[in-house]
């Protein structure tokens, strides 16, 4: 039975329960295509754009958000970051794309 996926992007914030965490772009990047692989639907990316520590694994979470989209991975997104510009820049691609 398909088990329904929500992803949290965040180095740092603990995931709220009922999602998986993944600290980096990469780890993300993971996650979306192991359920993909295993017909699990995914239906929430809630991301942040400042990946501190975890940064050299991927990138930013602009870099998640344009990997989406040159993919065609239009999955629901929430962007959560405090980072304002990082946050708007997230959305305006996700606007442009999705």
């Amino acid at each position: 039975m398909a088990k329904l996926i929500k992803i949290w992007l965040d180095d740092m914030r603990p995931a709220p329960e009922g999602y998986e965490w993944a600290h980096s772009v990469n780890e993300a990047k993971a996650l979306v295509e192991v359920n993909e692989n295993i017909g699990n639907p995914i239906v929430c990316l809630d991301l942040d754009h400042d990946m501190g520590d975890y940064e050299p694994q991927g990138g930013d979470g602009i870099k998640f958000v344009l990997w989406l989209a040159e993919t065609s991975r239009h999955y629901p997104v929430k962007v959560h970051s405090l980072n304002p510009v990082g946050k708007e820049n997230m959305e305006a691609i996700v606007r442009r794309y999705w």
